[in-house]
């Protein structure tokens, strides 16, 4: 699908930046389907991690591509990200879309351009996560993240109300928006590939549990880790991070920790799997409707994005308090339970790819001829 825009419009799409495939890549790939035409532009960038789709759009990078190390390094130079947002030009498009979950919603074009973020979380290390992030940082990080947070969120919030619509990823995010930036916004949840994300010929169920993700600290990886370590239920971790190590280091050898995985291995472990979880609180949390489309059901935390994927009892079990306990006794109501794969399955179809598609297309054809104001 492609949005047929006016002719001769100019659309850049801006991402926070490309150094691995996860949601928010996903998102921008379909966004560069819907338009082609569009140049990049990120703060950041591994040519090596763009989806090949995306390849074929002009890219440009910000400030921080000539720094040390960048594509590794990138968060350390948190200070620096609205400088090199500033510094990505953008001006001569008609139309901006941003893909953020950190500062280029920040991005200044032409005083006339239409500008659309979707918006999938306000930047978690001054809003939502800064306690999360802060315990786990070291001490130069901390004391970073102390003096820089205030100028951050006023810097960010400013930014926020240069945007002319805000699209959230989910109805916990939206209200972030609204929190945060005092801004209405639509929901449009993001695309899961229903198609390759999909159940096996035959049911499997190998016995094990399974947990996708990248391993920092506000995923919760370490309530997982020590809840399947006292419990010694089988768990894969796939994912890397720098909390790897760290928790190698407590796991028990019931978990195997196999590092960052192509997409043909991930879909594979989903379908063999007994079920996912999850213990963190995410923004909406792809990864969890990416494994109901496979028919499997989902333990984690209910709150966040969780609520809006996880029907519970029928598609899987929240757990209320963010605990090891609450954890290990989700497991035990978990086992008590018989789930649908086929109910599973149907549930997640809610967030399809061609749906995302035909709904974001819609939004912003709707929103250039003046429908949306």
């Amino acid at each position: 699908m492609e949005v047929v825009s006016p002719p001769q419009t100019k659309i850049a799409l801006v991402h926070h930046w490309l150094v691995t495939m996860r949601g928010g890549e996903r998102v921008l790939e379909a966004l560069g389907e819907l338009f082609p035409s569009a140049d990049l532009f990120t703060l950041v960038y591994d040519r090596s991690k763009i989806p090949a789709p995306l390849r074929n759009h002009q890219i440009s990078g910000s400030l921080l591509q000539h720094l040390p190390n960048p594509t590794e390094w990138y968060r350390h130079y948190l200070p620096l990200f609205p400088i090199a947002t500033k510094h990505l030009d953008v001006t001569g498009y008609d139309l901006i879309i941003s893909s953020d979950a950190a500062v280029v919603k920040g991005v200044r074009g032409n005083q006339c351009a239409m500008h659309i973020c979707y918006c999938h979380s306000p930047m978690r290390y001054v809003w939502s996560g800064y306690e999360t992030y802060y315990k786990a940082a070291g001490p130069i990080a901390r004391r970073t993240l102390s003096a820089f947070r205030s100028w951050l969120r006023r810097w960010d919030y400013d930014a926020a109300q240069r945007v002319t619509h805000f699209v959230a990823n989910s109805r916990n995010v939206q209200k972030r928006i609204r929190d945060y930036y005092g801004r209405d916004s639509v929901v449009i949840y993001p695309p899961v590939n229903t198609d390759v994300f999909s159940p096996p010929c035959l049911q499997s169920d190998e016995g094990f549990f399974l947990l996708v993700s990248q391993l920092v600290p506000y995923k919760r990886i370490d309530l997982v880790v020590e809840a399947f370590s006292t419990c010694g239920r089988p768990l894969l971790v796939i994912g890397d991070g720098i909390e790897r190590k760290r928790l190698e280091k407590h796991a028990a050898p019931n978990i195997q920790f196999v590092g960052s995985q192509p997409q043909k291995v991930v879909v594979g472990a989903m379908q063999q799997c007994k079920a996912f979880v999850f213990a963190g609180e995410e923004d909406f949390g792809i990864v969890m409707a990416e494994a109901q489309a496979c028919g499997k059901p989902v333990v984690a935390f209910g709150r966040g994005g969780a609520t809006e994927i996880v029907d519970d009892g029928v598609t899987g079990i929240l757990f209320r308090d963010q605990s090891v306990d609450a954890l290990l006794q989700a497991l035990e109501e978990f086992e008590r339970t018989s789930f649908n794969p086929t109910a599973i399955r149907l549930s997640a179809l809610r967030f399809a790819r061609q749906r995302f598609l035909s709904e974001f297309g819609t939004f912003v054809g709707d929103a250039m001829k003046g429908i949306i104001q």
